[in-house]
């Protein structure tokens, strides 16, 4: 990762209650100063009428665009759906074959996945699987953040 830019940890989680049904995101992002203080920031959001992937995926999106200037971002998700479309490469043949999948068929959440790639564009990524609800601090934070907002009485309508 490039020794210039910020080093920010994102953590990220979806939750469903249906697939689809209302959902939710929360994201925790984590960068400690030159003076050693940590600094968090906690995003989350509700949606009526929502997947689970499409959420875990929003969680990415909106962690990643809250960076206002490029960084080397450690994102952790428990969605292999998330990660194995980058550590396995699935992206880069979706996008070679027009969004299609290998076996023609054309992939989910195109929008979502366009708008992750744009707002991953400045930044040095590297995607970190961990296991959900295995008691990982930050990774749990996120599960209550995606909850709580997939509860609200407000939920949002998708724009996706």
């Amino acid at each position: 990762m490039a020794e210039d830019k910020l080093n920010v940890k994102i953590y990220t989680d979806g939750a469903c209650s249906g697939n689809p049904g209302p959902g939710g995101y929360g994201t925790i992002l984590v960068y400690q100063d030159k003076d050693g203080t940590v600094h968090e920031k906690e995003l989350s959001e509700g949606f009526g009428n929502v997947t689970n992937n499409q959420m875990e995926l929003m969680a990415v999106i909106v962690g990643l665009e809250a960076l206002k200037r490029p960084c080397n971002v450690t994102l952790y998700s428990d969605s292999k759906y998330v990660v194995d479309a980058f550590n396995q490469n699935w992206i880069d043949g979706w996008v070679k074959r027009g969004w299609k999948t290998a076996d023609k068929n054309p992939v989910k959440n195109i929008e979502l996945w366009q708008r992750l790639l744009k707002a991953k564009e400045m930044h040095n990524v590297e995607f970190i699987w961990i296991k959900g609800h295995a008691g990982h601090m930050f990774n749990e934070r996120c599960d209550t953040l995606a909850v709580k907002a997939s509860k609200n009485d407000d939920l949002s309508e998708p724009w996706f």
